[in-house]
């Protein structure tokens, strides 16, 4: 089983604002004072620069323009509502926004298959939302795909009964705990597990700081240790740059890379990018407006196609 994809998903905005439904439980959002046609043209140059990165090593960027019908100013997170799968299986997750529901559009399916990609199946939880239980894809899961576990940081949108139900029907062992962030002197649960930790093939970026539970923060640890993977420590505050978000891509030659955004590259350490670049080369873009905006970065907004080809 391939830990890493060569192909990925990623949506082009139109309406990209700050969200103020997710604003009330993703503490990395902030208001920028511009207007939100000036925010969605700067958060279009950004995107446009990261996808030209992307594509210049040789990572297949499969690009979808949102439409404006349905005012979704958060659809350049697509990883929240949907996750590809190699047995051709695609899940649809049940969102904690209301305005970020209208972001699942199934013409995208329409297009991967016209890209050369099979789907056999949908496994739909999206009626979760009737019940207020949330489940926002690889936001809230970090699949170590190889290895058959996904972790989950239990948050609002993240519930423990919907996350065992994904483990069992996607065959992966659940690994649960909590990860805090401090808010106004609280310690609250981060909104999604893909801001604290990162896994790559041989290799983990971690906010362990952020597990307050002692016995849940060993559990991890030990996870990680048993698959092999050197544990590269972040700090809450290197978190909040984002550091936690990325992603490892395949490239040309089968190169992997590490993917990021320029403010969670900045606030590495030099003996953190040691230790990345001993594995694979870092790629870095800005992302400031959609990070500050969107309060999500590099890894939110790509959706890795694992489908098999037709």
């Amino acid at each position: 089983m391939q830990a890493t994809t060569n192909t990925i998903l990623m949506i082009r905005p139109v309406s990209f604002r700050m969200n103020e439904q997710t604003a009330v439980n993703n503490y990395f959002q902030e208001d920028l004072d511009l207007k939100n046609a000036e925010i969605n043209s700067k958060a279009q140059e950004e995107f446009d620069a990261f996808v030209q990165k992307l594509k210049a090593v040789g990572i297949n960027v499969i690009v979808e323009e949102d439409d404006k019908v349905n005012d979704t100013p958060d659809s350049i997170f697509p990883n929240n509502w949907v996750s590809f799968h190699a047995n051709g299986d695609i899940a649809k997750y049940p969102m904690f926004a209301e305005n970020r529901r209208r972001e699942r559009r199934d013409e995208i399916f329409i297009r991967l298959e016209e890209e050369g990609f099979k789907i056999e199946n949908i496994v739909d939880y999206t009626s979760a939302e009737h019940e207020g239980l949330f489940l926002e894809g690889t936001g809230s899961i970090i699949l170590d795909r190889a290895n058959r576990k996904a972790y989950c940081a239990l948050s609002p949108r993240a519930d423990e009964d919907l996350f065992i139900e994904f483990c069992e029907d996607f065959e992966y062992s659940p690994v649960i705990f909590t990860a805090y962030q401090t808010v106004d002197d609280k310690r609250l649960p981060i909104y999604h597990t893909n801001v604290m930790m990162c896994i790559a093939e041989n290799f983990a970026v971690i906010c362990l700081d952020s597990i307050d539970d002692k016995k849940e923060r060993k559990s991890v640890v030990k996870h990680l240790r048993n698959d092999g993977k050197e544990i590269i420590s972040i700090t809450e505050k290197q978190m909040h740059h984002f550091a936690g978000n990325m992603l490892q891509l395949r490239g040309n030659k089968e190169q992997l890379y590490l993917i990021m955004s320029e403010a969670a590259h900045k606030s590495l350490t030099p003996n953190q990018i040691v230790a990345i670049e001993k594995h694979c080369p870092i790629i870095s873009s800005s992302l400031e407006t959609i990070e500050t905006c969107g309060g999500g970065s590099a890894r939110c907004m790509i959706a890795e196609v694992f489908l098999p080809k037709a």
